[in-house]
């Protein structure tokens, strides 16, 4: 029959389960993060094992809830859910030593299972601690105790905390020196690969949910200067084919930077972008210059030479106001003035009649446009849906929709008055955290706005959206974010701005920690080309020094603290054992003075006295005054044996 497992342990290991699982809490639906914390609770609280049908219900409805709340896919995501209930109805059935130290060994797979999808310093602040808990508690368990006592517990704690404290040299080596993949080992989280980020194609009412997302895309410090917030436009993709529904990018343009005349001095900044898993990367509007790893077109898009499938950093450097001037010809501008034929009927005659009265000025074309759609058109991201021909519906019918809807039917007006016109996607503002000194960027600031290309001027930039006069703006982000939120929205922004401070250095301290680096780093040695040799032989220096730097902390830990009263005892040790009587290695003091006064019958008083007197500090409650400690050590240090009888 299996060893019935103490209430008091069974706490401890209740709670060891409870702090592996808040990891993953974060990071799985909020609906079943509150009942996994609610059944591991629950199994902190009862002591008796529920019933198995009872478990098994749970069971299948979490389950279920899991998988219908993921699609029914099977991947990381779905995986870390479900791993977070079945470690919450564990405890639920802990009733013996086995099944707490099953409890245990499974707990350790959830902080581990959350770095799959977050390196951030929140799932390492919270992983640290549930693995030193879960260590702590095997440790009681193998002492076999009841686990009522605090101090016992406390006592584990400090002795796995400083044997993880002596890990840290060696995993310090490990992070700087050991040789950097140039892309991660198991490729990105999949939290990331369905993030909600700007696709390869632009289909109106398709970006409701990004709206919604507050997840940061980038981050950027300037160089100097900074921009105001309405002149941040930053350039992600540019669309240029049209099926009279959705944009995509069509023809690649030329590998070749683009030409650009701009009024205002060049902006300097960094970006740090997070993962996308596609291979743009977002620049301010326009950028003159490839960052590192990147390649900049004749379109002003930047092209990395693989997917971003980890942070990445880059310099950047960007012509604020800009034009591109390199005109469009032969195929590219055929398809820049491309539509099909057969969809939208009226937005092509509205077109046509236009042209027809303004003859070939094409600035008071694109000005009458834009003043009509200032005094007849609303912003809401409440949209009807369209049907086949969605951008008549849009300007003649609805006349109300989101950046999506203006700048493609814009596009699509220009385009029909003979103009070539193309939508970039990208986001738009963004917020300066003053903590940090830099702009975050995230996902509902998406943005699409349209260019044309003018005569002289070249791809000017016209953003419809903001020509919605601000009183016909009906429904915003800013309105989504106050009907959702609990607070008012500046309730928590100081926090909010010290948390994201902390993970932007985060990430450029650890997570952006990448070869070129490491490189930099080691370069003052010596190693100035750091290949798998040289970074090996440093792996080696750093871990052997590691090593010895753990070996003296061990050493150090284990020195007793200088006693002259023990420290007397063992010199009075001594000389009985020249004088023939060693004592045993397991004997008491009480016992070896015993024997000693039987072996030494004309001092027996004396030994007694002495081996008595020094059991009592050893084990008595606080021990002997210091006084008497130091008269104790000077009377063993004066006895010297004599006459050993038979």
């Amino acid at each position: 029959m299996p060893e019935t497992l103490p209430i008091g342990l069974r706490r401890w290991a209740v709670l060891a389960a409870l702090a592996c699982l808040l990891p993953l809490l974060p990071l799985v639906p909020p609906g079943l993060a509150m009942v996994s914390l609610a059944l591991a609770a629950l199994g902190l609280a009862v002591h008796r094992p529920w019933p198995g049908w009872l478990r098994g219900l749970l069971l299948t409805c979490l389950v279920g809830y899991v998988l219908a709340s993921h699609e029914f896919r099977l991947g990381r995501d779905t995986g870390c859910a479900l791993l977070a209930c079945l470690l919450a109805i564990k405890p639920l059935e802990t009733r013996s030593v086995r099944d707490a130290h099953s409890l245990l060994g499974f707990s350790l797979f959830a902080p581990f299972a959350a770095f799959l999808q977050d390196q951030g310093p929140l799932s390492l602040g919270l992983a640290l601690p549930a693995v030193a808990v879960v260590l702590a508690v095997l440790a009681l368990l193998a002492e076999g105790g009841d686990g009522r006592s605090p101090g016992s517990g406390r006592a584990r704690l400090r002795q796995v905390g400083f044997t993880l404290l002596m890990a840290l040299p060696l995993a310090a080596a490990g992070f700087w020196l050991f040789p950097r993949l140039a892309s991660p080992l198991w490729g990105m989280p999949e939290n990331a690969l369905g993030r909600s980020g700007l696709g390869e194609s632009m289909t109106p009412d398709r970006w409701i949910d990004l709206f919604a997302d507050d997840a940061p895309v980038l981050r950027a410090r300037f160089d100097g200067q900074e921009p105001a917030r309405p002149e941040l436009y930053w350039r992600a993709q540019v669309l240029s084919r049209f099926d009279g529904r959705s944009w995509d990018r069509g023809l690649a343009p030329e590998p070749q930077p683009p030409r650009v005349r701009s009024p205002l001095p060049p902006l300097r900044y960094r970006v740090t972008l997070e993962p996308t898993d596609r291979r743009y990367l977002v620049t301010l509007d326009i950028p003159l210059a490839s960052p590192a790893d990147g390649q900049l077109r004749r379109d002003g898009t930047v092209l990395a030479s693989a997917p971003v499938s980890r942070l990445v950093s880059y310099d950047a450097l960007s012509a604020p106001g800009g034009t591109i001037t390199d005109a469009p010809t032969g195929v590219a501008r055929r398809q820049l003035l491309s539509l099909p034929p057969d969809l939208n009927p009226r937005t092509l005659a509205l077109a046509r009649q236009w042209r027809r009265e303004l003859g070939e000025d094409d600035t008071a074309l694109v000005a009458r446009a834009l003043d009509w759609i200032a005094s007849d058109f609303s912003y809401s991201l409440h949209v009807p849906p369209s049907g086949r021909h969605a951008v008549d519906e849009f300007l003649f019918d609805s006349r109300v929709g989101f950046c999506q809807h203006f700048s493609s039917s814009f596009a699509v007006l220009m385009r029909a008055a003979g103009i070539p016109s193309r939508v970039v996607i990208g986001y738009a503002g963004g917020y300066r955290n003053p903590i940090g000194g830099y702009w975050i960027v995230r996902s509902m600031d998406a943005h699409a706005w349209t260019e044309i290309w003018l005569e002289g001027r070249g791809w000017v930039r016209v953003d419809p959206t903001a020509a919605v006069r601000p009183e016909r703006v009906l429904d915003t982000v800013q309105d989504l974010a106050r009907r959702e939120a609990l607070l008012p929205p500046d309730a928590l922004l100081p926090l909010r701005n010290v948390a994201d401070w902390v993970r932007r250095g985060w990430n450029d301290f650890f997570l952006g920690f990448n070869a070129e680096r490491q490189a930099g780093l080691l370069r003052p040695l010596g190693l100035d080309r750091a290949d798998a040799l040289q970074l090996a032989a440093a792996f080696a220096a750093g871990a052997a020094l590691a090593l010895g730097l753990t070996l003296w902390l061990m050493l150090r830990g284990r020195r007793q603290p200088h006693d002259p009263l023990r420290a007397a005892w063992r010199r009075f040790d001594r000389r009985l054992a020249r004088a023939g009587l060693a004592r045993h290695p397991w004997e008491p003091p009480l016992s070896f003075g015993e024997r000693a006064a039987a072996a030494f019958p004309a001092h027996a008083e004396i030994l007694r006295s002495l081996s008595g007197r020094y059991a009592r500090h050893r084990y008595a409650p606080g021990g002997l005054p210091a006084q008497e400690q130091t008269r104790l050590a000077d009377e063993l240090d004066a006895f010297r044996p004599s006459g050993r009888g038979r």
